[in-house]
């Protein structure tokens, strides 16, 4: 097998006397015997041939290590904004007590925006596929906001004289760069998960989510290293102009080549093109009819409808009720609601209650890992090497507060290499204690090291206890939304079994993983306005890594009672 093979459907088998006919097997491709299956055969199996129309093939190593490329991308862009982001707005002269709307700006749309962009992308009608079109648009907008942020200062410099109009052009032009990069950067997540999601079978899923964690660590890894050299004595810095015209080369290159990649990894087919009448038989038609008035969990076709048979598609598609539009459009409009804000916040609050947990849980894990990561190289500088950020320039005390900038940033590294490295032992360890003890096991040893750094703060234990960040990290990125596929297929096999309740069920899967992706924004929101003042009223940084460690170990209590176990 090639690198990239192992995208075909699997063969049409007869079944074994005395079994149920599947979809995939009575799909109409050419079989004699499957064409003669008689109706009380579909209907007894309950799982109609529109099943066998989605049915996934495998994916290959290659097709899903060339679809998480787009994570390596964007933790490099990432990367890239986290070590620069202060110099840059002080160097264009930002004041101190606009630092706060940076960082909010962003999370506050993201939260109240996201699943809005999670549901549209449930219904794109685009020839390209439902989630590729907007990972395109979001990924043009990540390289408009790096681009604004990295080279803001030098084109207000060629085109702006007066130097007050100057000054506070490229801040305006700066601030907005960054907003729109962590904007788009964050909204494209959900996207990408949800586009996994829909080209890969449930095999599939657990190793793409692996290889996106892996992807996403190296990703940061090569960010910092790039971030950390001096390139603006280099020949390339001579030739580009300044070193954060070579940073921005670098950076633009990398997110558009493997964006470019993601995009053509896995074929996705279009939802307005899911089923094709011509190659059903009478019996899959009649079975399309008869239940086109179904409606299912994580569907918008059944919010408005009355409570029928149970859903028989598979999950994160909408397939049967594609069936229903092409077969019906003739008879009656279409019933596909869009959702607004208003209905869109309505479902995520009646979302099952093991859907709210899992969205807490993650609320609470990534307020603890924003805790520690956005102001990590800040208590390097402080309270490992004891330097002082407000002395002067030319002091010893400032320059022990740069020193310590400077290795917090090789620690950051050293997490995202341990992100990398954890995303395999999670893999290993996943048959053993299951995907609830690894979510517990991430959010306990995040806290115990953070905890240690906080009493023990001196820079090899600081450096050694760094992994913990990546398994904190790695844990964020897979379990979550590998425990939202384990949902939906629990979802699914109770719709087969007819004991699913799926009556106004107002979500997808694009909603299902932009909710939990809002969590994100809400832990930075709660970050950004809280953790200043309490930094101000602890008067030391030390208490950044604590409150992350208490956060973190709140977390493991609330995974212990609260999230569903999952075979």
């Amino acid at each position: 097998m090639s690198f990239l093979t192992g995208d075909q459907p699997q063969p049409c088998r007869l079944p074994e006397p005395g079994t149920h006919i599947t979809g995939l097997d009575c799909y109409s491709m050419g079989s004699v015997d499957c064409r003669e299956s008689t109706k009380e055969n579909y209907l007894d199996n309950m799982e109609p041939v529109v099943f066998g129309v989605v049915e996934l093939p495998r994916r290959s190593r290659g097709r899903l290590l060339l679809h998480g490329m787009v994570m390596f991308g964007r933790e490099f862009c990432y990367a890239v904004e986290a070590a620069f982001v202060t110099p840059v707005l002080l160097s264009v002269g930002l004041p101190q007590s606009l630092y706060s709307l940076v960082w909010l700006i962003s999370p506050i749309l993201g939260f109240l925006l996201q699943p809005i962009i999670g549901s549209a992308s449930d219904y794109c009608r685009s020839p390209w596929g439902r989630r590729r079109p907007y990972i395109l648009a979001l990924g043009i907008m990540m390289l408009m906001g790096l681009t604004l942020f990295l080279n803001g200062d030098a084109v207000i410099s060629v085109l702006v004289q007066d130097r007050s109009l100057k000054r506070i052009w490229a801040i305006v032009i700066v601030m907005f760069g960054v907003v729109l990069f962590d904007f788009a950067a964050d909204f494209i997540d959900g996207p990408v998960k949800a586009y996994l999601f829909d080209v890969c079978s449930y095999t599939d899923k657990e190793r793409g989510l692996h290889y996106h964690a892996l992807l996403t660590g190296l990703g940061g890894a090569f960010g910092y290293l790039v971030g950390a050299m001096d390139w603006g004595h280099s020949s390339l810095g001579r030739l580009l102009g300044s070193e954060y015209q070579v940073i921005y080369f670098f950076s633009a290159l990398t997110w558009t080549v493997f964006l470019i990649v993601h995009l053509f990894s896995i074929p996705e087919t279009p939802l307005a093109k899911d089923i094709n009448l011509d190659t059903l038989n009478p019996n899959a038609l009649l079975l399309i009819s008869t239940h086109s008035s179904s409606g299912g969990y994580g569907s918008l076709h059944g919010s408005m409808s009355q409570e029928s048979e149970p859903d028989l598609r598979p999950r994160s598609f909408s397939a049967l009720g594609e069936a229903n539009s092409v077969t019906s459009s003739a008879k009656q409009p279409n019933k596909e609601k869009r959702m607004t804000l208003k209905s869109c916040l309505l479902a995520m609050i009646n979302m099952p209650s093991h859907y709210r947990c899992l969205c807490v849980s993650h609320l609470l894990g990534w307020t603890a890992f924003l805790c520690n990561m956005l102001f990590f190289t800040d208590f390097m500088g402080q309270i490992v090497y004891k330097g002082n950020p407000y002395a002067d320039h030319n002091s010893t005390a400032y320059e022990r507060y740069e020193r310590g900038v400077e290795i917090g940033c090789w620690g950051l590294c050293i997490n995202a290499i341990s992100s990398a490295l954890y995303s395999y032992v999670q893999r290993l360890l996943l048959p053993y204690i299951g995907l609830k003890g690894l979510y517990f096991v991430g959010y306990f040893v995040f806290g115990l090291g953070t905890s240690l750094i906080g009493l023990f703060p001196n820079i090899i234990t600081t450096l050694i206890l760094c992994s913990v960040f990546g398994v904190m990290s790695s844990t964020l990125y897979t379990i979550p939304f590998n425990l939202i596929s384990e949902y939906h297929r629990e979802e699914e096999v109770q719709r087969k079994m007819g004991k699913g309740n799926h009556a106004g069920q107002d979500r997808g899967t694009g909603v299902d993983c932009a909710a939990l992706t809002c969590m994100v924004q809400l832990a930075q929101i709660i970050v950004g306005a809280g953790l200043g003042a309490l930094v101000n009223m602890a008067g030391s940084v030390i208490v950044v890594v604590l409150s992350a460690s208490a956060m973190s170990l709140i977390g493991c209590l609330f995974i212990t009672l609260f999230i569903r176990y999952v075979e």
